[in-house]
């Protein structure tokens, strides 16, 4: 299943967090990205507040020369980066992948150049996160699963699923 937010571009996966996690980063690193943090929530959540909570690692994913060209046009850009990946196990066992938008981070800046550079990056993290479901070799075969390139990711509201 995919589907966009207004902030985020999101795929469900047949597939545990961790291969999720292993898929994506590989989808990242061949769209120019590196992960510069692994952020274990449930983990943290545990360590930090004694409670349980499900599966969810957020990913800091770096696009060194798209991060330089943006910091080029304000150095302040750098409170939104890095961009943002998160892999979390679904009620239903499943595994859901986001991505922040870049371009609806950066609605905060007045700015038209960063906005064009974010529309660029957007587009590569769109292409990581389609990457990390086609990498998805548990899910079977099924004709509605198929996705071609000419498939768009629609705008969903916040809350909706």
């Amino acid at each position: 299943m995919e589907e966009m937010k207004g902030y985020a571009f999101t795929r469900t996966l047949d597939t545990s967090c961790e291969n999720a996690i292993s898929k994506v980063t590989e989808a990242l690193k061949q769209e120019g990205f590196g992960v510069l943090t692994e952020i274990d929530v449930k983990e943290t959540l545990k360590k930090r507040l004694g409670v349980d909570f499900r599966k969810y690692t957020i990913l800091g994913a770096c696009n060194p020369p798209y991060a330089h060209r943006t910091l080029q046009t304000d150095l302040e850009v750098g409170l939104l980066l890095p961009c943002n990946v998160t892999v979390h196990e679904t009620d239903d066992q499943k595994t859901c992948v986001s991505a922040i938008n870049p371009v609806s981070a950066l609605q905060v800046i007045k700015s038209r150049e960063p906005l064009k550079i974010a529309e660029e990056v957007s587009e590569k993290l769109k292409k990581s996160v389609t990457k990390s479901l086609r990498a998805d070799s548990k899910r079977p075969e099924n004709p509605s699963w198929k996705i071609n390139e000419s498939q768009s990711f629609e705008p969903r509201e916040r809350g909706m699923q």
